[in-house]
């Protein structure tokens, strides 16, 4: 973070702790504090710069040469300081290097490829949709929005049956990663090494075929290194199971408190998709990423300077009344909501964005064919992290379709 800048006199300064449990817990009244500032604030906790408006978030990710991604995505500077792992091509880095990697990335995560699965994932949901509504209650965070994705995605990837449950904690210290060196962070690297090791071994070639080894495959047929090939299963690993976890645990929670949403969505299953689209809008997994500058900057008139840390408020971007409309607040599954960035946006777009869409769509088609009512019943227990907002258990009751 930066300590020595000299902050222009028309640029509102907040004293708004982003990395705090009050605000990880409920952020959108701090949301709309800075929304309301205007379109650039001073954080002055950690002498950075936050955006909250969407058009300045977008701004921010369709312009990669001036908001860079290889300084680091979180508060570190890697520029300064060493990241705890190594790098990710994907989302660490800047073009030409970005690109080849991703390159590889897409040619095995393509639509065909990613189409060719539904028939699978839909069996999956429907199956396991069916066991849960026999139990009639149950947790949606451990029962469905952990189980599903946890069979799923390492099936697909063909990593091994066991030790499965440290892909969880491997995302959470990658996403805790992105803020301060704070409790949450410290917590999630108690069992780093032992976690780091056996992600490490499922990411090398040589494993079960499936997605990873065709990502080695073509890794291996551009000329790239083994170690690029190992560490962009490892990115994707990492990156793809946290966030659904907390998607299809936040679209529940949607739902049961909005059921006449939900209700719209049992009369109408085909609705899936577009309501996934609105929970990752209202809910957002990931709630924020930085960028640093490589050159003074210009952003809703207000200038950053070089080699600044920028904080991008995605979640409250995905609320911003002045793109979304004066119900900005409010979860409408029949809402437009083309151009949200809970996947990111431009070149750093969420390259595995495709497969939680589709994790996604079949969980909420299950359940809209099979449920008629979610109702809470129980506390609602929040998981912590200092990028991601999710849930650690939803006690849930459901009530089967006639």
């Amino acid at each position: 973070m930066t300590t020595d800048t000299a902050i222009p006199t028309n640029v509102p300064i907040s004293d708004i702790d982003p990395f705090s449990d009050e605000f990880l817990t409920d952020p959108y009244r701090a949301h709309r504090e800075l929304r309301a500032a205007g379109p650039v604030v001073w954080l002055e906790r950690y002498r950075a710069w936050g955006v909250s408006h969407y058009q300045a978030v977008a701004q921010i990710f369709r312009d990669p040469e001036t908001f860079c991604s290889s300084a680091g995505v979180g508060l570190t500077d890697f520029r300064k300081e060493e990241p705890w792992r190594s790098r990710s091509p994907l989302i660490e880095s800047d073009p030409p290097e970005h690109t080849q990697a991703r390159r590889v990335v897409t040619e095995v995560l393509s639509p065909v490829a990613v189409r060719q699965q539904k028939d699978h994932f839909m069996e999956r949901a429907t199956i396991l949709v069916q066991e849960l509504v026999e139990r009639g209650s149950f947790d949606a965070v451990s029962d469905l929005g952990e189980a599903y994705p946890l069979e799923v995605v390492p099936d697909l990837f063909g990593v091994s049956k066991q030790g499965r449950e440290n892909l969880l904690p491997y995302g959470s210290m990658a996403f805790n990663a992105f803020g301060p060196r704070n409790k949450h962070f410290h917590k999630a690297m108690e069992n780093a090494e032992s976690v780091t090791e056996w992600i490490m071994d499922q990411s090398r070639p040589g494993g079960a075929d499936g997605l990873g080894a065709r990502i080695h495959e073509a890794n291996a047929a551009a000329g790239n290194s083994t170690e690029l090939g190992t560490i962009l299963v490892r990115s994707l690993l990492a990156a793809g199971t946290d966030t659904t976890v907390h998607a299809i645990g936040n679209a529940v929670l949607c739902f049961a408190e909005y059921p006449e949403q939900y209700a719209a969505l049992h009369a109408n299953p085909s609705l899936a998709r577009a309501a996934f689209e609105e929970v990752i809008r209202y809910e957002s997994p990931v709630q924020t990423f930085f960028r640093t500058t490589t050159r003074p900057a210009d952003v809703s008139g207000f200038v950053i300077p070089e080699g600044e840390k920028v904080l991008m408020f995605l979640g409250a971007a995905n609320r911003d009344e002045r793109h979304w409309g004066e119900d900005a607040e409010a979860f409408n599954i029949s809402r437009r909501v083309t151009g949200h960035v809970g996947f990111g946006y431009g070149i750093h777009a969420c390259v595995g964005q495709m497969l939680a869409r589709l994790e996604g769509e079949c969980v909420l088609t299950a359940l809209a064919q099979q449920v008629s009512r979610i109702e809470l019943n129980g506390p609602v227990k929040r998981k912590l992290n200092n990028t991601l907002r999710g849930l650690e258990s939803l006690p849930v009751t459901v009530s089967a379709s006639q």
